[in-house]
């Protein structure tokens, strides 16, 4: 398997504050071959799951989710930050360093038992992706991978959601 384009994933010290090393993966979607590849590789790794939608968490995942389920011929469904969707939505809180986050899904945007993938493209703390399993488990969804293109090894992500299928490309 061809990994070139984690050469491409620009490193950014400091950012957004003193301590983080930002992992900047602007420089790998601009160019075509090298995100296709990336989009190639996740849907590779993401086949026989017999899956019916992509549920992707605001804003990089849908970068990724969008794709993703075009690819695969699976419905999209956005989860998005609090007072962003226009219909009916349940919403779930998660914890931030500094406080609290909520996020929300459209109530009609999943049926009982449909099998689901959460996609996002970089795995941290998994607070969000905790959340966004909460809303697809309360509106009956089977969630039967989580997909990010990085994850970060050392927040504890893994174990904080081992219960779920986790396939990641790039894991620092």
């Amino acid at each position: 398997m061809d990994t070139s384009y984690i050469d491409l994933i620009r490193d950014i010290p400091n950012f957004p504050v003193q301590g983080i090393l930002f992992r900047d993966i602007t420089t790998l979607l601009k160019e075509g071959p090298a995100f296709r590849q990336v989009i190639d590789q996740m849907c590779s790794k993401l086949q026989g799951l017999n899956a019916k939608k992509v549920v992707a968490i605001e804003s990089r995942g849908f970068i990724f989710g969008a794709p993703i389920a075009y690819e695969m011929s699976l419905g999209f469904v956005l989860v998005r930050k609090l007072g962003k969707l226009p219909a009916e939505t349940i919403s779930a809180a998660y914890e931030l360093e500094y406080g609290t986050n909520t996020v929300e899904m459209h109530s009609d945007a999943i049926e009982p038992g449909e099998r689901i993938i959460i996609v996002d493209d970089l795995l941290a703390t998994g607070g969000t992706t905790r959340a966004t399993i909460e809303l697809v488990e309360r509106l009956g969804g089977e969630v039967v991978a989580l997909a990010f293109m990085i994850e970060l090894t050392d927040l504890g992500a893994r174990e904080y959601l081992q219960d779920y299928n986790i396939v990641t490309l790039i894991r620092y």
